[in-house]
């Protein structure tokens, strides 16, 4: 196999270690003329196909989900960091294409594997996303296609898991002896760093990793991300990119727990507020990064990495303590806030079973229709097993929710001041910028802030529980 590359070289199309099929392959990405495939068309996909056919690629999107293919090839673009102008754009320009199979992934130069990575109850990788796209690509894997990784997953799925089925399933296609990675093919690993709602940094501005099984592997992924993204930074192997993105990860939510821990004692000492120290902290010009507690992480990536991470250490019969205790506190911050929204039950003298608790905001971050494990799901169910039976939701964001653990359906109420009046405790898990604070501040009984989302707002504070201590 070839050398892997160092961050110091640059691609070059007449390198000295390309083939003439590697030659090839970047002279069609260079001139435009590769035909990008993305299988998946998520968060991460969709607006990376969205960019590369903008970018002037023809591009086929694969979705296994009928309903989602349908609405993309609409216009839709309910995704966030999609512009549905350009998404209409690339679609009735002919330059994204979407089909709901593998059947046209042959037809691709560079393939982007872009598709969900969960955990399974036990709380280990479910890898059966990506084998199943694996195993699809392979059986029309042909010479000269680059295929890149960009799923958040351990270290070591490029090359022991994506890379034995690619080159299986060519072998049972057809091709003579299979294929071989850095000589018939190309693989690569470079991790996706969506940052949903955030309008600041988009693909395109965004810095990348990437890391190939060979040098020329790592110059065609390197090149082919260069033409939608500012700026690429070679790695070693795949391994390191993916241990890469782990840590980004892991380190907020390191970083994160720590602050809820700290909330928690500030809240049991009654005169700091943790929300207080954090701002008088973040003075500081260096030595020192604000992360702020909340009432639980969600998302795609945050609450599941650390677990992708023991569970690979346990492979190598080492224990990632610190991690695994980080990723414990934060999964324990639903239950803190519930038990303030009993006290505040309480509090009113309201029988539990008739109490009547509004969750404001089930999104997982602030003005984003996600709501994958978001920590306000987590509070549902948990309120909805303590007795709570009359539990309702607004969001602007996201319009219907199921509480799967409380067998729950339920559907944004309008947040009207009789609906707020009409509750006895208002719960901020997820501080849109569309609610009306003041409003809520004004005619809601009582209220648990657990984003300091009141905190310049005027109003009476005895009916403000503010989790982490102390008051406003």
């Amino acid at each position: 196999m070839d050398n892997q590359a160092s961050n110091a070289e640059t691609v070059h199309s007449d390198a000295p270690f390309f083939t003439d099929v590697a030659r090839e392959l970047a002279e069609k990405i260079s001139s435009k003329e590769a035909i990008i495939g993305i299988a998946g068309l998520g968060y991460v996909g969709l607006p990376l196909a969205v960019e590369f056919a903008g970018r002037g690629f023809r591009t086929i999107g694969i979705d296994l989900n009928p309903e989602r293919a349908r609405r993309i090839a609409a216009g839709d673009h309910s995704t966030e960091g999609v512009s549905g102008e350009v998404l209409h754009g690339v679609i009735r320009e002919g330059m994204l294409e979407v089909c709901t199979d593998f059947s046209r992934a042959g037809e691709a130069d560079v393939v982007f594997i872009c598709v969900p990575t969960p955990i399974t109850t036990a709380k280990n990788p479910e890898m059966g996303h990506i084998e199943s796209a694996a195993s699809a690509l392979g059986q029309r894997l042909r010479q000269g296609q680059l295929i890149v990784l960009k799923s958040t997953t351990y270290p070591g799925t490029t090359e022991e898991l994506v890379q034995p089925l690619l080159e299986q399933q060519s072998k049972v296609a057809g091709a003579a002896g299979g294929f071989i990675a850095g000589c018939d093919y190309f693989l690569a690993f470079s991790p996706e760093r969506i940052d949903p709602g955030n309008t600041q940094f988009t693909t395109a501005n965004t810095p990348v990793v990437v890391g190939g099984v060979t040098r020329t592997c790592t110059h065609l992924a390197v090149l082919a991300m260069e033409q939608v993204c500012e700026q690429v930074h070679p790695v070693s192997s795949p391994k390191v990119a993916e241990m890469e993105k782990l840590l980004e990860n892991i380190f907020r939510s390191v970083n994160i727990a720590l602050l809820n821990e700290l909330a928690q004692l500030c809240d049991r000492m009654g005169d700091i507020s943790i929300w207080e120290v954090v701002e008088a902290a973040a003075t500081k010009p260096f030595g020192f990064m604000p992360f702020f507690p909340g009432p639980g992480l969600g998302g795609h990536c945050i609450p599941v990495d650390p677990h992708y991470l023991s569970w690979l250490a346990r492979r190598h019969d080492f224990e990632t303590s610190f991690i695994t205790l980080s990723a414990r506190i934060n999964e324990t911050m639903p239950h803190y806030v519930v038990d303030a929204v009993m006290r505040a039950i309480t509090g009113q003298s309201v029988p539990l079973s008739d109490a009547r608790v509004l969750v404001l905001g089930v999104a997982f971050k602030r003005n984003v229709s996600d709501a994958r494990h978001s920590p306000a799901l987590r509070i549902m169910e948990l309120l909805s097993r303590r007795g709570v039976t009359h539990l309702a939701y607004s969001d602007p964001y996201v319009p219907e929710i199921e509480v799967s653990g409380a067998g729950l359906q339920l559907t944004s109420v309008a947040l009207t001041e009789e609906t707020l009046r009409s509750f006895d405790v208002v719960v901020i898990v997820t501080d849109h910028s569309a609610f009306p604070y003041a409003d809520i501040a004004e005619q809601a009984r009582c209220i648990v802030d657990t984003r300091h989302a009141l905190k310049d707002i005027v109003c009476d504070r005895e009916k403000i529980i503010l989790l982490g201590g102390g008051d406003f």
